[in-house]
């Protein structure tokens, strides 16, 4: 019952354009007196130094740090121009390049809120252009970039391996499989609407186009490598990993 009225407090303080964070601290602080009682509270300072002082916990202001630089720069529009040469020539290719450039941003960031602030500005604009639907359009993007929360470097894996005292590398390498298989069936539903809708096809496909593009996007592209590689190979922690990105 407590856990109901928090996220009824939550939401209402939301709705009265209250931050999140301030909302979610206001809600949590209420909840301890009520339920525990106003002793408690000299534990919050405990516990939030704790959090602040965990070196894992350190990669996720790093990785978000990543992808707003990405978002502020034109890495973003380098990575959809390579996704769009690689697969633009499939009907619906639109589509396909919002789940190409999504998984790119996901490699970087680990964020999802990133990656749908970064590319969904730029292409939903673009595929409502092209014919696409309002609804279908906001669908791919926010569910593309859904894929950053299972892709390593995985925000929300940091979160639960520092939680559950489990291995951040070992959480990122069981994530490579599902997302991959995420990404895939996304595809394939995104082919099936495009044949049903009669999308358009974005563009022809030319090697020549590819490797251009590919040389426009080789220092994003060397990121995951470096990022990945480095934690993977040992070379350094997901934290430091955070830190090249």
């Amino acid at each position: 019952m407590t856990i109901g009225y928090m996220l009824v407090g939550m939401f209402g303080l939301a709705l009265l354009n209250v931050p999140i964070a301030v909302a979610l601290g206001i809600v949590a602080i209420l909840a301890i007196v009520i339920v525990q009682g106003a002793d408690m509270l000299p534990n919050l300072a405990l516990t939030m130094f704790e959090g602040a002082s965990s070196f894992p916990l350190l990669a996720i202001p790093l990785f978000v740090l990543a992808g707003s630089i990405m978002n502020a720069s034109s890495i973003s529009r380098r990575l959809i121009a390579l996704a769009s040469a690689l697969v633009g020539f499939v009907r619906g290719g639109l589509s396909f390049v919002v789940i190409g450039a999504s998984m790119f941003f996901a490699e970087i960031s680990g964020s999802a809120v990133a990656g749908v602030a970064a590319l969904g500005s730029i292409l939903i604009p673009a595929m409502r252009k092209k014919g696409y639907s309002r609804e279908f359009s906001a669908a791919i993007c926010s569910s593309a970039s859904s894929l950053a929360i299972i892709l390593p470097p995985s925000i929300p894996m940091i979160l639960y391996a520092v939680m559950a005292q489990q291995s951040v590398v070992k959480m990122f390498i069981a994530g490579f499989g599902p997302g991959i298989v995420g990404a895939i069936c996304l595809a394939v539903a995104a082919y099936v609407q495009a044949r049903r809708h009669n999308f358009p096809v974005e563009e022809r496909f030319q090697l020549s186009n590819v490797w251009l593009r590919f040389k426009e996007a080789g220092w994003a592209l060397l990121l995951p490598v470096i990022i990945l590689g480095g934690i993977f190979g040992g070379i350094v922690t997901a934290t430091e990993g955070a830190a090249l990105a």
